[in-house]
């Protein structure tokens, strides 16, 4: 199993668990999710995606003052915004 998860890895590194786990169920052998990805993780394979990279701002995007810094907002319908 661990030859067969490990050649569907390099074929497909995108792949995780569950995709696998199908995968294996297609060419007919008996293996369930949680025993995939003990042998993933004893192998030390996951998948490649790209993950979310929130950290860094957009070089591209313009940063606005803000424009109530110093402002004493004392009563309703003093400002508005869009």
């Amino acid at each position: 199993l661990m030859r067969l998860i490990d050649e569907i890895h390099i074929d497909y590194p995108f792949m995780g668990s569950r995709m696998i786990r199908d995968m294996l169920q297609r060419q007919g052998h008996q293996i369930g999710r949680p025993k995939v990805r003990r042998l993933m993780r004893l192998m030390r394979i996951h998948a490649l995606y790209p993950k979310p990279n929130t950290s860094k701002p957009n070089l591209a995007h313009r940063i606005f003052p803000y424009l109530l810094k110093n402002m004493v907002i004392d009563h309703s319908n003093q400002v508005w915004c869009t």
